[in-house]
């Protein structure tokens, strides 16, 4: 079976792993929820290569009830799936936690727009961990879309377009947020925002990607996008928009309501996640590890490249287990 008659339905699954867990799919195309592991930096192999075919298959699984973890333990956990990333290629750490970015709410923590992680460099995280600290009492929902089912649902014309595009992708958007946007924002929102622009990067990316695991095709957008490769301005946000709205289709998403002590992990090489800004001024903490990835190929074989900017720092390339 080739790559083109590939779709997200037939698409092959990870082999079976030794170890069974208890798998529960949220939905039919995205999203599951694992019972009865404990998650540490102890675990067995068998459990660990069980727990990552299920992110391949699902795209984004769910653990309830890990309050035990501290940042050290989810950093060992982390580890587990491979080599780790600095905690931010321009933000500050967790004080005392290099690998950990802490989104908190009260000082500008939101991202309240499609994105997958850090794609504004040539080398995006492969997996990202993402456990609740504290939690708003109403809202605060994180959502995520399969981009691998996204892209087997444009139509053909514009699959066969996508295939073939490139794209710019830029921290200096920050989600979308423009400098005309800024007046009456709170200082610390203020800060967050220069602060993510102190070191510019940009990266030229394809609109499809190769997962380097499985083989399939996803859409690779999100809101670092700046502007398709040798398409004028009015045109490429025509584009952008009609592969936006077909990621965001509610019948590719799963919505995951949070409480204290859940943990989260997605390919990031498969999807986009929008963490829903409703909960006003109540407070809303997470702390995220991301698993360092390849440098993305595209379905002709050419990879992304930087334009502006070097991650080396940030992360070094990640590598694909053997099958």
């Amino acid at each position: 079976m080739t790559l083109d008659t590939v779709t997200a339905e037939s698409a092959t699954a990870p082999t079976p792993p030794a170890v069974s867990l208890g798998v529960r799919p949220l939905t039919v195309r995205i999203g599951a929820e694992i019972s009865g592991v404990r998650l540490s930096g102890d675990l067995d192999a068998a459990t660990v290569s069980a727990i990552r075919a299920a992110i391949l298959r699902h795209r984004v699984v769910f653990f309830r009830d890990q309050a035990h973890l501290t940042p050290l333990i989810q950093v060992e956990f982390a580890r587990l799936l491979g080599e780790l990333t600095q905690a931010h290629p321009t933000q500050t750490a967790l004080a005392g936690h290099p690998l950990i970015h802490e989104l908190d709410a009260s000082r500008g923590g939101r991202a309240g727009a499609w994105h997958t992680d850090v794609t504004f460099t040539d080398r995006p995280p492969a997996f990202s961990v993402l456990r609740a600290v504290e939690i708003p009492p109403v809202g605060g929902d994180t959502v995520w879309a399969n981009t691998v089912a996204a892209y087997w649902d444009l139509p053909q014309q514009l699959r066969e377009a996508a295939d073939t595009l490139r794209v710019f992708h830029t921290n200096q958007h920050d989600y979308g947020l423009r400098p005309e946007d800024l007046k009456g924002l709170p200082e610390d929102t203020l800060e967050r925002f220069f602060e993510f622009r102190s070191a510019e990067f940009e990266t030229e990316h394809p609109v499809v990607r190769i997962h380097p695991e499985t083989g399939e095709p996803s859409l690779l957008l999100g809101a670092f996008v700046k502007q398709l490769t040798g398409v004028n301005q009015a045109q490429s946000f025509d584009l952008l928009r009609a592969f936006a709205e077909v990621v965001a289709k509610p019948e590719n998403t799963v919505r995951w309501k949070w409480t204290a002590g859940d943990v989260a992990i997605w390919d990031n090489r498969a999807t986009q996640h929008y963490a829903i800004n409703d909960y006003a001024d109540s407070p809303r903490i997470v702390h995220r590890v991301t698993v360092a990835g390849t440098i993305p190929v595209g379905k002709d074989g050419r990879p992304s490249h930087s334009r502006v900017g070097d991650a080396s720092a940030y992360s070094p390339i990640g590598t694909v287990p053997a099958a």
